[in-house]
């Protein structure tokens, strides 16, 4: 849960649309500059995504559970319980693509990361523990 609200404190949904329409906008502008075929545009879009948007959109994902660890550790929930969720989730999950091609990261890199984080807001867990 603590991740789904740190998509909405850092507006990562705003900021997609918003990214969205520029990139839209900006494509549509050069390939009527350039004469670009629809099928040159689309693979531009392909292009622009799997380049810029998708890794943009891991980083959205990795900085929510990062918060979102951090906000449940604040509020006296064990952060590492996020770790064991994400491993439930990767024994059910199916096959996934590669990461580069995902708008998530794999699950290596999450259970990775959220371990580290974890462990670095564990003192914000201890403390609010304490003071209850």
């Amino acid at each position: 849960m603590g991740h789904e609200i740190a998509h909405a404190l850092r507006e990562h949904g705003r900021e997609r649309v918003s990214k969205a329409y520029a990139q839209s906008l900006g494509l549509t502008v050069v390939g009527v500059a350039l004469g670009m075929s629809g099928a040159a545009l689309d693979l531009s879009q392909i292009v622009l995504d799997v380049t810029y948007n998708l890794p943009n959109s891991r980083v959205d994902e990795q900085e929510a559970d990062r918060i979102g660890v951090e906000l449940a550790a604040r509020a006296g929930f064990e952060p590492h319980a996020a770790v064991s969720l994400w491993e439930k989730m990767q024994r059910q999950g199916g096959g996934r693509p590669p990461q580069f091609l995902s708008t998530h990261p794999s699950h290596e890199s999450r259970l990775r990361d959220l371990r580290t984080y974890a462990d670095r807001v564990q003192p914000l867990f201890q403390q609010a523990r304490g003071a209850r």
